[in-house]
């Protein structure tokens, strides 16, 4: 018998529907910092770095429906209609349109097919199809019909639309489709003649001294990078367990409680380095722009051999300094790494994902017998490849059942594989330590 959840290969549309969109903001200009930052990753990871994803659609949505939708999100954001054009110099520029007609496939599941597997198999082919950024409009929209009823939505895009939660505000903004309200903040066109002119210069000059400073701590390059690349998960309720209670006797922000745990768990002498992602939304205009604003900081605090206490207040102090200076010419920041000899991919890269336990932890604060009760976390590695991920990076997010998945990534030519899960390991070891010597 063949297995229905199978979809049928090739994946071909059996229609196309044009929709067309306008929309206000048109020009061509500089990529802003933040559009630029994620350019350069998108280069160095050899990717486009696909975000989006696939969702049921509601009993009774129409195609027409979803064109309509389509051309809400066209007109209501302008990264959705910016492409790429390239300067004489290679140099890249954003161009955003005021017009224009892109296409909104719609493929047919086979009646005894899943539409579920179906949607997940094309949703995975049009994130690993080539993307032409100067020609392609940067979203790929497909609408999944089974046994002629639409069911299912895939919706792929580069990320240089948006970051994280640019993300969360499109999906909150179209499900509420919130016409009434046409604040979109200061879109990436605005942002770069910010940047250019004198407030801009003199934010950057600021954030740059302070980069200065931060890379003259850090040790001259010790290794070249070389693969295998891989990334590895690491789920543990131990952790939450335990950043939660540790957060609450120290009155401290649990992602501050987290970068130091990552601090202290580094191998190595001397200052630990870290490079936080910032989301730069406390900036005017920030707070609700669909767009790359988040870019990496840099700070570095001698924590070896603290007491845990010391150790959060100097992690404190140094990471309030990355914040405020990550908002910087990513361009300026390599020319400072370049100048100094410095390793430009030094330190651990983590990115706080956190959703629901970023605020704040639901429930009583644990204490050190059921810290102690939960199991040691599993790891697992997931993907070995030659295209380079970020350098030693770990991403934390929010798992299923109150869990925490810590996902690292690795040049094993930097730190081996065997070392990046001792890392992720240790930061676990560390908080239930830390819990219990202050109970």
């Amino acid at each position: 018998m063949p297995d229905l959840r199978t979809p049928p290969r090739p994946l071909v549309p059996a229609a196309r529907i044009p929709v067309r969109f306008t929309g206000s903001g048109a020009g061509v200009g500089e990529l802003a910092w933040g559009q630029r930052e994620i350019w350069l990753t998108m280069q160095r990871q050899r990717s486009w770095l696909p975000i989006g994803g696939w969702s049921r659609l509601a009993p009774g949505t129409t195609l027409a429906d979803v064109a309509d939708e389509l051309r809400w999100m066209l007109r209501r954001y302008p990264t959705m209609r910016t492409r790429l054009r390239f300067a004489p110099d290679g140099r890249p520029l954003q161009s955003v349109a005021d017009r224009g007609t892109v296409g909104l496939d719609v493929y047919d599941c086979p009646d005894g097919a899943d539409p579920e597997a179906y949607v997940v198999a094309l949703d995975a082919r049009d994130r690993a199809r080539p993307y032409d950024l100067v020609e392609e409009w940067p979203i790929r929209m497909a609408v999944v019909r089974h046994r002629g009823v639409p069911s299912h939505l895939s919706t792929v895009m580069p990320h240089l639309v948006t970051d994280g939660l640019g993300g969360r505000i499109f999906l909150a903004e179209v499900a509420a489709r919130a016409d009434a309200d046409p604040d979109t903040g200061t879109p990436p066109l605005e942002q770069a003649r910010w940047q250019a002119g004198p407030a801009g210069r003199r934010q950057n000059a600021s954030a740059v001294r302070h980069w200065q400073r931060t890379i003259a701590r850090i040790p001259a390059p010790s290794v070249a990078t070389s693969g295998p690349h891989l990334r590895g998960e690491f789920r543990t309720t131990a952790l939450p367990l335990a950043v939660h209670a540790l957060s609450e006797r120290a009155d401290a922000d649990s992602s501050q409680v987290l970068m130091t745990l990552l601090a202290q768990a580094l191998p190595g002498d001397g200052p630990a380095v870290l490079r936080p992602m910032v989301s730069n939304r406390f900036r005017r205009g920030f707070g609700r722009v669909v767009a790359m604003v988040a870019q990496r900081g840099l700070c570095a605090a001698d924590v070896a051999g603290l007491p845990f206490a010391e150790a959060l207040q100097r992690v404190g102090a140094a990471a309030m300094a990355a914040y405020k200076y990550a908002y910087v010419d990513p361009d300026a920041v390599a020319a400072a790494f370049a100048a100094a000899g410095a390793d430009p991919d030094a330190g651990l890269w983590c990115n706080d994902r956190r959703v629901a336990t970023r605020q704040g932890f639901a429930g009583a604060v644990p204490d050190a017998g059921a810290v102690r009760a939960a199991p040691p976390g599993t790891f697992r590695w997931t993907v070995a490849q030659d295209d380079p991920f970020d350098p030693l990076s770990v991403d934390i997010d929010d798992g299923d059942g109150g869990a925490l998945l810590l996902t690292v990534f690795t040049d094993a030519a930097r730190l081996p594989a065997a070392g990046a899960e001792a890392l992720v390991r240790r930061v676990e070891s560390l908080a239930v330590q830390q819990v219990e010597e202050l109970s």
